[in-house]
């Protein structure tokens, strides 16, 4: 085998004005279906597949990708009924708004957790077997720690998350280009 000059690592601080528009049709691709092989990515986005895998790897060690996920039926689990819970901290509490982050994300039932400005502090997105447990959970894991001044909960009917159902339009129309 030829000898080949060694490739440049990927940089590690790659922002989104550095992405090209094929990066971007692979992260569109991979949202989609994290799943896909690399074959069929190539297959999809017209390009060899080892372009496609070298890609990838470069937005890994980028840390463009941070993960692939799976989406998962929570009713198929026995876990019926999902909930949005607002949380709003003492103003006393503000200081410990990180460690309270870092301790409600380990909880069993929480799916998510979103640190937010404005009146409420938090969204928390969970999944119970019913009403009566996402009660308990809001009653006893929420509404019952020291820094927490109240909570708002809702039922959710159905959730969509967006990237099931991604459209052509990718990143660009994202930002509103054209």
């Amino acid at each position: 085998m030829e000898n080949q000059p060694a490739r440049p690592s990927a940089p590690t601080n790659l922002r989104p004005p550095d992405l090209d528009q094929l990066d971007e049709r692979i992260l569109w691709e991979l949202m989609r279906d994290a799943q896909i092989t690399n074959a069929a990515l190539a297959a999809r986005l017209h390009v060899s597949p080892s372009t496609t895998h070298a890609r990838v790897r470069a937005l890994k060690e980028a840390g463009v990708i941070r993960s692939s996920h799976v989406s998962v039926d929570y009713a198929a689990l026995g876990l019926d009924v999902q909930g949005i819970v607002y949380v709003r901290l003492r103003a006393q509490a503000r200081p410990q708004i990180k460690a309270y982050a870092r301790k409600v994300i380990r909880l069993p039932n929480v799916l998510s957790v979103t640190f937010m400005g404005g009146e409420v502090d938090f969204l928390i997105h969970v999944a119970c077997t019913g009403t009566a447990q996402l009660r308990d959970f809001v009653a006893e894991e929420l509404s019952m720690d020291p820094a927490v001044a109240s909570t708002h909960t809702n039922i959710v009917f159905e959730h969509l998350t967006g990237l099931e159902h991604l459209g052509g339009g990718g990143f660009a129309a994202m930002r509103g280009e054209a």
